[in-house]
């Protein structure tokens, strides 16, 4: 499937609200859980992607219709939401993000992108020279990704209460029958 700025942006507007219904007066401990070591919890995933509101997705669209491939974009810290979201609580980080997320979109249509700007280009430090359009789909699937995530770790919690349906339930890591 081709990305499209519309498409794009309907699945991006709905993540705050996908999160809150389902992170929000969770039972106590469900929102620290982990699939174990070096894993993240729920409310290190919603600190995550905050951070990457304020520091990747318009930031690099930016620099991108600023400076095109000419430099680099600046490394992204996948760990910088562990100091900023300490002293936090799981609702403070969903409200955060709510707000960061409509003000990302908010300059995304200020920026009246046209379907000729998805193909141009900037400069990724690990992966070279990217297209606007493959950022802004990576975007998306990011989101995404971290919804399956987040609900991968939750319904770990109960892999070996499932008892014999675990064979049936491939977000536990089995294949589906």
């Amino acid at each position: 499937m081709q990305f499209t700025l519309s498409d794009g942006t309907t699945l991006l507007r709905r993540t705050p609200g996908v999160l809150r219904a389902f992170l929000t007066d969770l039972p106590d401990g469900w929102s620290t859980v982990t699939e174990g070591p070096g894993t993240w919890s729920p409310f290190d995933v919603v600190g995550h992607l905050i951070h990457a509101e304020r520091a990747d997705w318009i930031p690099r669209v930016e620099q991108i219709l600023q400076h095109g491939d000419a430099q680099p974009f600046p490394p992204f810290d996948r760990e910088a939401k562990f100091e900023a979201s300490k002293g936090h609580s799981l609702a403070d980080l969903l409200d955060t993000f709510d707000v960061e997320r409509k003000r990302s979109l908010a300059r995304l249509h200020e920026l009246s992108l046209g379907a000729a700007d998805l193909s141009r280009h900037g400069l990724h430090p690990a992966f070279g020279q990217v297209t606007l359009g493959q950022h802004l789909s990576t975007w998306v699937v990011h989101d995404l990704t971290h919804l399956n995530q987040i609900a991968r770790t939750l319904a770990a919690q109960y892999a070996e209460a499932v008892g014999p349906w675990r064979a049936y339930l491939s977000i536990l890591g089995t294949s589906p029958r």
